[in-house]
């Protein structure tokens, strides 16, 4: 049987960037087997040492989880579509005309709506699904958006247009001008600020009806229960795995739903996870991949207006959620393409063995989230005897030092700027291609701000390349304190 397999972005580099790859097998699992004959580097990142499919990889046929059928021994028919949904970073819907939060609330017990309100929001109260009403949950209703970021900008953006009366934002970064392509929150004015004050300034300016509440905190398994406590609904605007999963596991131990989002290059994904109604995030993801495999925005890079996209939807279906009209995607997987521009819709279920959000859970109570990510917080550091400065290093090269200058950012990095010499090869290729470098050699890692290099110096270290050492801030440093004609980004 001929059939379709859909390579998510992160897996394409194995599969010679290549979106679709046909391939022979009477059933998934042989479809699958076919898949990784043709391109072998994909057999570590979908299957475990034991031959098992990986916990953070889903397979769907056409559009349901095969986990929920015979797993690899579902039979495939010609012309089907296989397609791999690895982490990146329901039941039944909600009935319309009701809303999903406050069916219990009166509507004699929702705040009023003020003049100045009725011409801010006149465009909502005209639409019979809205009307004054539907605006006055939004007024009734407390929404925290965790991040003000890429999403988290038009997340507050709309949210505060929108009128949801208190708006919640967590966020504890600053403001940098490599941001402004996608966060449109910010302008140059608020580089070098703290977010969340630059964005709570936006928000009261846009809406001054509503209520826009900082947190300006890191989120973590110490404070998280009492954050989400005052609010009815929570958005995960995050870039991380050890916080996608704290802000799963909160909501599903508060009965809150999460509004999920993720995004990366040009694919984008949401849903709502609300454990009390359908599936949490862990029933689609039990297990993180591992730390690296996975590479973040800031390594693989995101098309500026995606976020406005996929941000623009999880608002939507916040909005939804709250007036009670349409149908929540509760137990159900947007996905969208942007270069393709196609969207597709999968079917979740809920996981009967589901650790949090079960009739049996086994995790009552939030983790370390780090741990449970396999992130060690020293990883991305080495010993200073290891680590050497971008003025050393230039010292060193001026003498006519022996020594290789590996690079291990991405391509596109590469073409921005780099090191004269220098020898590329990526991080994720770092472990096929160790034969390409000398044990004996003196190795200076370099990346973008000397995070990557890190790992990659304390891997080879690890492999036996005693004299390997990592360049402190990467060629950021370079450009900052050596040669400003090299590019920053």
């Amino acid at each position: 049987m001929s059939v379709t397999v859909q390579i998510p972005t992160p897996l394409r580099r194995f599969t010679g960037d290549h979106g679709e790859v046909q391939v022979e097998g009477a059933t998934v699992g042989e479809a699958m087997q076919d898949l990784t004959r043709r391109h072998p580097a994909l057999q570590r990142h979908l299957y475990g040492d034991d031959g098992a499919l990986r916990t953070f990889v889903n397979i769907f046929l056409n559009d349901d989880d095969v986990r929920h059928l015979q797993r690899e021994g579902t039979p495939v028919a010609s012309g089907d579509t296989l397609s791999i949904i690895p982490s990146i970073a329901g039941g039944a819907g909600g009935a319309p005309g009701a809303s999903a939060l406050q069916t219990a609330r009166e509507i004699d017990e929702l705040p009023e709506l003020s003049p100045a309100e009725f011409r801010h929001y006149s465009r909502h109260l005209i639409m019979p699904e809205v009307g004054t009403a539907g605006q006055r949950r939004l007024k009734a209703a407390k929404v925290l958006t965790i991040g003000a970021g890429g999403l988290g900008s038009p997340l507050g953006l709309y949210l505060a247009a929108a009128g949801v009366g208190t708006l919640g934002m967590v966020d504890f970064d600053v403001v940098d001008e490599s941001n402004l392509h996608r966060q449109v929150l910010f302008g140059r004015s608020s580089v070098g600020r703290p977010k969340i004050q630059a964005a709570t300034e936006r928000l009261r300016d846009l809406n001054p009806h509503i209520k826009v509440v900082p947190h300006e905190v890191r989120l973590d398994s110490s404070n998280a229960l009492e954050l989400f406590r005052d609010y009815d609904i929570v958005v995960d605007g995050t870039d991380n795995f050890p916080t996608r999963y704290l802000v799963n596991d909160a909501c599903v131990l508060l009965g809150k739903p999460n509004v999920y989002g993720s995004i990366f290059r040009f694919e984008g994904q949401v849903s709502i996870f609300w454990g009390a109604r359908g599936p949490c995030y862990r029933c689609l993801f039990p297990e993180p991949p591992p730390p690296g495999l996975v590479p973040s925005c800031a390594e693989g890079g995101v098309l500026g207006v995606l976020p406005g996209i996929i941000g623009s939807l999880q608002a939507n279906e916040v909005i939804k959620l709250i007036v009670g009209v349409g149908d929540p995607l509760i137990g159900r997987l947007v996905l969208f393409d942007a270069l393709k521009m196609k969207f597709r819709e999968l079917k979740l279920r809920k996981d009967p063995n589901c650790p949090v959000c079960s009739d049996h859970p086994t995790q009552t109570s939030l983790i370390d989230y780090d741990q449970f990510c396999g992130i060690d917080p020293h990883a991305e550091t080495v010993e200073e005897a290891f680590e050497i400065s971008a003025p050393q290093l230039k010292a060193w090269r001026d003498e006519g030092r022996p020594l290789t200058v590996l690079d291990v950012r991405n391509p596109p990095e590469w073409e921005i700027g780099r090191l004269e010499g220098s020898t590329l090869i990526p991080l994720h290729e770092l472990q096929d291609r160790l034969g390409e470098l000398d044990p004996a050699s003196t190795i200076v890692s370099l990346c973008h701000t000397g995070m990557r290099s890190a790992r990659a110096t304390s891997f080879l270290r690890q492999m036996g390349f005693s004299r390997a050492i990592n360049l402190a801030g990467g060629i950021n440093a370079w450009s900052i304190q050596v040669d400003p004609s090299v590019p920053r980004y």
